[in-house]
């Protein structure tokens, strides 16, 4: 090689440390030596965390760049390694999450002669992530890794894919292309403020209203909105929700903040504040069906205000009275300079309007979580949880059983990205691998991952990953041997037919104790509290299996099921 050329494998090594990556995401392959080889030999920032399943890579860099504000990074092997990391990919792309998947390949010269592994990567990934492309020599890996860090940093964030075949990776690069733009290393990269005249209009529609109510989704937080979100809302003293998404937006604590609403985390009690409400001022939210319950809540002719990056959303559920299309932060920073300038700022009794709910809704969540029935009912584990966690602990649920109790109950003391799950699409197996990537990515915080049953057959290989990393997590496994999800909709929605959702329980706790992770089983409620101490003062990883009352048989904060 003369003195300006690099290996492809070189170059993708130094393009990634020069936007500062710090964690690679990955799990080896025989189309990946190259780069391996790469990472090994050169001098760089950059950590590669060897995972046991693709997915759980993709998983990770998700955790890894929600807390962060920076994009995740993994990595994988030809043919099934590129399977199995899409699932992590079409998550985090529709939870608005950058995250950037390198999958090795197959060389660009075998292609049609059946070499092993060999996959149609872009046909693969195009539908399902924001750019994708196969390198197809060693001289476009720069412009192609910076093509990917815009593509997923800027607009609505979201995943984009390169494929290197093997070799790519081997060709001859040309040091010079190596630059970067640093606007890219981090989310949201250049956002779009919103247009002064539509400020104007959507203020004049929100004073016009008499009793208000605004519903966030992630957009304030991916934003880094709330101190933004904060001002504007005692400005006006307005009531505000949030969806599972939009969680930290405000402080759960705040006198104005009703919690979540929605049929995952909503309670009637919370649902009743929605339909009082004679305008809705959306914010970072898609309106989907969880948010509304299938559209209803708010109602078809409740007034409706929207602001989103994203433009597809707005009027795409719901006739829209007035829009901004901008960023979270940068419209509430419109907004708050907008009402500076007015005299006489009505102020709506938000504070007044949701506390009565709020009363309702923890008078009855307190009466369930003191009671001493076994199985454990999962209001005394969030709320014990609650009690012993500090506000700077990272929680991460997985869809089934955890995710409506702590969207519900797990109060947030402080605005931020402290608590979050998988919504776009709600795959099990979620929450122990993006729990690593949270830990690895905002280091010295405790963080704990909660699951179901199921979603640990998922996914339990990875206790290893924790055990090697020595992860300051804690795991809780709620026990109940069913797909609780599914039997609880077969009970509510086919007069209980039940139907393959049953399987054998597992020991939660030998398991982990295999993998050498020090674990308790609890089996009534007295037993969680020292077991809670314990784990959650370990400074490595620690799993707590709690037998619990099985979704069929709770009273979650499920529409569908408390109705």
């Amino acid at each position: 090689m003369t003195q300006n050329t690099m290996t492809g494998a070189e170059a993708m090594v130094r393009m990634l440390d020069a936007y500062e990556t710090r964690h690679i995401f990955g799990l080896c392959g025989d189309t990946t030596l190259p780069f391996y080889d790469a990472l090994y030999r050169l001098d760089h920032g950059i950590e590669h965390i060897l995972t046991r399943d693709e997915r759980s890579a993709a998983y990770m860099a998700d955790g890894y760049a929600r807390v962060t504000g920076k994009p995740g990074i993994c990595e994988g092997p030809s043919g099934g390694g590129a399977t199995y990391i899409l699932p992590g990919l079409v998550e985090a792309g529709e939870s608005s999450v950058p995250i950037l998947a390198i999958t090795s390949d197959v060389g660009t010269r075998s292609r049609g002669h059946y070499p092993l592994t060999e996959l149609d990567q872009a046909a693969l990934m195009a539908p399902l992530t924001k750019s994708t492309q196969v390198i197809q020599h060693a001289d476009q890996v720069p412009k192609a890794v910076r093509a990917a860090f815009r593509t997923m940093t800027t607009g609505r964030p979201g995943t984009t894919h390169l494929g290197f075949p093997i070799d790519v990776q081997r060709g001859e690069a040309n040091s010079d292309d190596l630059w970067h733009d640093p606007a890219h290393t981090t989310y949201p990269a250049h956002p779009a403020g919103a247009d002064p005249a539509a400020v104007e209009a959507l203020l004049d529609a929100l004073l016009s209203a008499s009793n208000p109510l605004v519903i966030c989704g992630g957009g304030i937080v991916l934003a880094g909105g709330e101190a933004a979100f904060q001002s504007f809302v005692e400005t006006l003293d307005i009531a505000v929700a949030t969806t599972i998404s939009g969680q930290g937006s405000l402080a759960e604590t705040h006198p104005n903040c009703l919690g979540v609403v929605g049929s995952n985390g909503g309670v009637p009690e919370t649902r009743a504040v929605v339909e009082a409400a004679d305008l809705v001022l959306f914010i970072g939210c898609r309106a989907g069906s969880v948010t509304t319950e299938l559209w209803r809540y708010p109602a078809k002719g409740t007034r409706i205000l929207h602001i989103d990056s994203d433009p597809d959303v707005i009027g795409a559920s719901y006739p829209t009275e007035v829009a901004l299309v901008s960023d979270a932060r940068l419209a509430l920073d419109a907004l708050n300079a907008a009402l500076a300038q007015r005299d006489d700022i009505p102020g709506f009794g938000g504070a007044a309007r949701v506390a009565p709910a709020k009363a309702r809704k923890w008078q009855v969540f307190n009466q369930r979580a003191a009671s001493a029935d076994a199985p454990i009912r999962p209001e005394h584990t969030i709320a014990n949880l609650r009690r012993f966690l500090d506000d700077d602990a990272i929680v991460v649920g997985d869809p089934g059983t955890p995710c409506p109790y702590i969207s519900a109950y797990y109060e947030l003391r402080r605005p931020g990205r402290w608590l979050f799950s998988n919504r776009a699409h709600g795959a099990l197996g979620y929450a122990m691998s993006a729990a690593m990537g949270a830990a690895i990515g905002r280091p010295g915080h405790k963080v704990v991952a909660l699951m179901g049953d199921g979603s640990f057959g998922f996914t339990c290989g990875e206790l290893e990953t924790a055990v090697r990393k020595s992860l300051p997590i804690t795991f809780i496994v709620f026990s109940n041997a069913v797909y609780g999800w599914i039997k609880a909709g077969q009970k509510t929605k086919f007069d209980e037919r039940y139907y393959s959702v049953d399987f054998n329980r597992t020991d939660h706790a030998a398991v982990a104790s295999a993998f050498g992770v020090p674990s308790w089983k609890v089996e009534t409620p007295e037993q969680l509290e020292p077991a809670l101490k314990q784990a959650l003062s370990a400074a490595g990883p620690t799993l707590i299996d709690v037998i619990s009352q099985p979704l069929q048989e709770a009273t979650a904060p499920v529409s569908e099921w408390i109705a």
